[in-house]
């Protein structure tokens, strides 16, 4: 890996495109070397994991209409749709958008952490789209997909967003074209117009995960892909982008990232350092990331983990006093009581606005010491007089000592859980601590092979056949063999009329 130093630069300069961000992640992008072997098979997980908590969510409302506004875009020789027949394709951009918003729906698939934070496995639905439509074959798609994941992790190792309260599929976005590029085996120029469109037309505003979180939390990384597929298309039409669209005057980062703070508070200019790969490097990064057991945030897997062991020391939870998370910057100020969000605490709130509590989702652990993608969030659960009490004692504080392993580029030290202080009315305390969730790399029982398969069973059991899913874990697992053409066998099927349908839109 290269660092790659980024910082604004005036328009007198004209900065050398080879000397740009963009151009540099076109290159790794257009780079041809080999995707190692245990790259592809961590490719193959992740998309029996995206099918699994895609097809789990399948008819849940902004699924459906996401969906329904797919299936108005039909496409002979197009691009399949989670639920629907493979026979029956669609345009490729909103087969990516259908996909995606199905995959993010739960928030139970993969992720990775460092500046910023992200769902990488959110390239997979628009680069498998274009991968189907343009007939690649599996080897193909899998260096696409290689290359999004390591555009995307690398982005988010080096480029805090979430300081400037702006969303992270501004990372997204660009990784996914780059990933088309590769899979389509684009030229670099081209790829390098296709990013620079990319970043310029994906930034949003975190207020998509803040207060009141609704469905677009679910659709904002499938707007990514769409946007991706049709920035790839104008590009290879032969149209160009703002550039340089990182480095630039008016650029993003200098009126939105680190440039704009560096200038208002009188600074130096701020510089990111970015890794890449270098020429004839492989593409790793995708093992750098690991997948969610739980149906929630990232940041609360470990600590359900922990909930499950010291709730067996508690026989009766009217007797606590108080419980105090001590835990990291991002973990407090997002999902914690940091946020300052009367939403977090609301027992009427939204599943999405409850998968972002910390102090629901661990007073709900406590008490059941199990974890359910529906059961755990339904309003009946989250109404229970009980819990609302447990939950109403439950406070965040920030400890820099997890904020800093949050931060640690050692991935020894890297943890994203916190220690668990529960005080009880008889004066006495409970305390324990996790760094990493069960299911992490580093874990008590780290997510292999089998693992997946077993969550794709149990996240589809009762809504797809035994044999659907049999035929799923077959094709997949013999991805690199799949001949061009043949990728439409990666979709899941639901049996004929159980998909819902959505209410009546404009398309």
């Amino acid at each position: 890996m290269q660092l790659n130093e980024v910082k604004v630069y005036p328009s007198k300069v004209a900065l050398k495109r080879e000397d740009q961000l963009a151009w540099k992640i076109a290159g790794v992008a257009a780079d041809k070397v080999a995707v190692p072997k245990d790259t592809q098979e961590m490719i193959i997980n992740r998309i029996i994991d995206n099918a699994s908590v895609a097809i789990a969510a399948i008819n849940r409302r902004p699924v459906v209409s996401a969906r329904g506004m797919a299936l108005g875009h039909p496409r002979k020789g197009g691009a399949t749709v989670f639920g629907m027949p493979a026979g029956k394709t669609f345009s490729p951009e909103w087969a990516a958008w259908a996909n995606g918003t199905a995959v993010r729906e739960l928030d139970m698939h993969d992720t990775f952490l460092a500046a910023d934070y992200s769902h990488p496995g959110d390239n997979i639905p628009p680069i498998l789209a274009v991968a189907q439509t343009m007939g690649k074959s599996g080897k193909e798609l899998i260096r696409g997909l290689a290359t999004g994941y390591e555009i995307h992790i690398d982005l988010v190792r080096a480029i805090c967003l979430h300081e400037h309260k702006i969303d992270h599929i501004a990372h997204l976005c660009p990784a996914q074209a780059a990933g088309i590029g590769t899979l389509l085996g684009l030229k670099q120029d081209i790829i390098y117009q296709a990013v620079q469109q990319a970043v310029h037309v994906s930034f949003t505003t975190r207020q998509s995960r803040k207060g009141e979180i609704s469905s677009w939390k679910a659709y904002a990384p499938a707007h990514a892909g769409k946007l991706a597929v049709e920035a790839v298309d104008r590009v290879m039409r032969g149209e160009g982008a703002p550039s340089p669209i990182y480095e630039g005057e008016d650029s993003v980062m200098a009126w939105i990232l680190s440039g704009r703070t560096a200038r208002d508070k009188g600074l130096a200019p701020a510089v990111y350092m970015v890794p890449l790969p270098i020429a004839g490097e492989a593409k790793r990064s995708i093992l750098d990331s690991y997948t969610k057991e739980h149906s929630a945030e990232y940041q609360s897997q470990a600590l359900i983990d922990l909930a499950f062991k010291m709730r067996e020391q508690i026989s009766d939870f009217s007797k606590v006093e108080k419980i105090v998370l001590h835990t990291s910057h991002h973990t407090h100020y997002v999902i914690g009581t940091g946020a300052n969000d009367p939403q977090k605490m609301d027992p009427k709130a939204s599943r999405e606005t409850l998968d972002h509590s910390i102090m629901y989702i661990l007073a709900v652990a406590l008490q059941d010491g199990s974890w359910h993608h529906v059961d755990s969030y339904a309003p009946k659960r989250a109404a229970r007089k009980d819990t609302v009490e447990l939950w109403h004692k439950i406070s965040t504080v920030e400890d820099p000592a997890w904020t800093k392993r949050y931060h640690a580029t050692d991935p020894n030290e890297l943890a994203f859980g916190g220690r668990l202080e529960i005080f009880m009315k008889d004066g006495s305390k409970l305390v324990d601590e996790l760094a990493v969730a069960n299911a992490h790399p580093l874990g008590a029982k780290p997510f292999a092979r089998e693992d997946y398969i077993r969550k794709f069973r149990i996240l589809t059991e009762g809504i797809i056949t035994a044999r659907e899913a049999n035929r799923f874990i077959e094709a997949v697992q013999n991805l690199p063999k799949l001949a061009a053409g043949e990728l439409g066998q990666i979709n899941v099927a639901l049996p004929a009329g159980t998909l819902l349908d959505a209410k009546p839109g404009i398309f």
